[in-house]
């Protein structure tokens, strides 16, 4: 097993932050500094440099780092392999998952659900943030398994696809462009409100749009908000045009609320992913899930 004093080291390197890692650990930052200076005496050599107020890791910090990462997905594997080998019902472990926000708002609860209920000894940590940043926790080792949406693929990372989604127009009930139908040259002239940068959603859009030679900066946009929820709240309450994954607006469209406003030959699909580090794929509580998520869509 993996020593407290290592885990500590690991959290600071994390954060590269002694401050956060105390927070993140709940000790106080002096305890953080004698673990890290026995692991220094122990291996007789300096793990973090110290510029001013900010630190870094040196090379024997990084390589230290790197072992440990994996001893860590060691130890996760010792602990689900042994807890299914009478019964799979019986599998233990801490699975960390990142999911891009249409996923882990609309389509996730339900499947984790009914995981839990199937493998009640199984911890579940649900990372919710855009796909780009899902991407990067996991090249970080932050988390074992992500959902994102899959433009470019990565040859350090393995890919198994998950589901298709549609991204539509739409504007609110309340907006003159209700009822209505636009071309592509009246899209350029309309007031858009648009996801961050990062997002999977926007990106989706981006590309489409670029099949049919229109760049970002012929584009009329407001506004970008941060997340799903934001800027479907955005459009409920203002004018413009935005675009949004149909999963997320089911219930407003039904009732009304949100109005789709068809674009002349524009139409906006994306693909969906399980994304692992390439060498971890036969980590079982991971190919579990996978299965579980195929199987309760």
């Amino acid at each position: 097993m993996i020593s407290f004093a290592h885990r500590v080291f690991m959290e600071v390197a994390a954060n590269l932050s002694f401050s956060k890692a105390a927070q993140v650990l709940f000790i106080t930052q002096p305890a953080i500094s004698k673990h890290v200076k026995a692991l220094e005496d122990q291996y007789k050599v300096p793990l973090f440099e110290r510029k001013g107020n900010s630190i870094l890791l040196t090379d024997a910090g990084n390589k230290l780092n790197e072992y440990l990462q994996q001893a860590t997905e060691i130890e996760r594997k010792i602990e689900y392999d042994l807890s299914v080998l009478s019964n799979l019902s019986q599998a233990a472990g801490h699975l960390r998952l990142g999911a891009s926000t249409t996923i882990a708002l609309y389509i996730l609860p339900s499947i984790l659900s009914g995981f839990q209920r199937e493998y009640a000894n199984v911890d579940v940590q649900l990372v919710n943030r855009n796909s780009e940043y899902i991407l990067n926790a996991l090249l970080n080792h932050e988390v074992d398994i992500g959902i994102i949406e899959v433009d470019n693929k990565l040859t350090t990372v393995s890919y198994t696809p998950f589901m298709s989604d549609e991204v539509i127009p739409v504007c609110s009930a309340k907006s003159p462009l209700a009822g209505k139908s636009l071309t592509l040259k009246q899209l350029l002239k309309t007031p858009l409100a648009v996801r961050e940068r990062g997002s999977g959603t926007l990106n989706a859009v981006l590309k489409s749009l670029s099949a049919l030679h229109i760049k970002p900066a012929d584009l009329s946009v407001k506004i970008r908000l941060g997340g799903t929820e934001a800027l479907k709240n955005f459009l409920l309450a203002d004018q413009c045009l935005g675009f949004m994954p149909r999963p997320s607006i089911i219930r407003q469209l039904a009732e009304g609320d949100l109005v789709e406003v068809p674009i002349e030959g524009l139409k906006i699909t994306r693909d969906f992913f399980f994304i692992r580090r390439k060498g971890t794929e036969d980590y079982g509580l991971t190919s579990n899930f996978i299965n579980f998520a195929l199987g309760h869509q």
